[in-house]
């Protein structure tokens, strides 16, 4: 079996390594990659489906190395070790998670048997593993009546990338009429009425915005993403319309 560790700080990554050795004695290779990019080369050159993955790195986050690593080997295994619980890491992980594929996320901050226990049962086990602190962390951030939709959260992050209506119609399949009736519930959810003061008027689709920056429902890594896939849709769209 061979691991491989994606993470851009020394201390964590031999923090990591010692954990590994512990927790995972069937390791015959630990290998240390410490960016996106390197991690994606290295899980192609030594065909590796065990991954422990850190998600804020410079030059090309996480979420965007796994998705690469799962187009090429859906069966991946892939363990996610964060300092951030943000509600877009989660939803971004979940969108590109192919079924063959078991992950887990679990915080920096989890104990030592805790990340041990995720380490087995995601990359030995195959196990599906969230660290519930990252749910306690969600809940005191949005009440769970006002978690977004999936369809409330696309729209979200279309306007997020400055799309107009008509565009995010297009982009998610929907109407029009629907695509008001998503910011409409975004409004109410993330609370932009209460922002207002008096007659002041505010622009609703900014506010929403900086609400969900603000109770990080996304961030910018998950906008990062979500422009690379924004790119690709317009590129699409400019072949078919060519």
């Amino acid at each position: 079996m061979k691991v491989l560790l994606v993470e851009d700080d020394q201390f964590h990554a031999a923090y990591l390594r010692e954990t590994v050795q512990k927790a995972l004695p069937e390791a015959e290779e630990i290998v240390l990659a410490r960016d996106g990019h390197q991690g994606e080369t290295e899980a192609r050159r030594g065909a590796i489906g065990a991954i422990v993955m850190d998600l804020q790195m410079r030059g090309r986050n996480g979420i965007e190395a796994a998705r690469t690593i799962w187009r090429e080997r859906p069966a991946t295994r892939i363990l996610f070790w964060s300092n951030y619980s943000d509600e877009a890491y989660l939803r971004g992980i979940s969108r590109i998670v192919p079924k063959e594929s078991a992950y887990g996320y679990v915080l920096k901050t989890a104990s030592n048997d805790r990340l041990h226990l995720a380490l087995r049962s995601v990359l030995v086990e195959g196990q599906i593993v969230v660290d519930r602190e990252v749910h306690q962390f969600q809940q005191r951030q949005i009440r769970p009546v006002e978690v977004l939709t999936e369809a409330e959260y696309a729209v979200l992050v279309d306007v997020s990338l400055g799309l107009s209506d008509r565009m995010v119609a297009q982009r998610q399949g929907m109407s029009m009429r629907t695509v008001q009736n998503r910011l409409l519930s975004l409004y109410d959810k993330l609370e932009v009425e209460r922002a207002a003061d008096g007659d002041m008027q505010m622009n609703k689709r900014s506010r929403a915005v900086a609400r969900a920056l603000a109770l990080r429902v996304i961030n910018p890594e998950a906008l990062e993403t979500a422009e690379g896939e924004l790119q690709r849709w317009l590129v699409r769209q400019a072949r078919q319309g060519a």
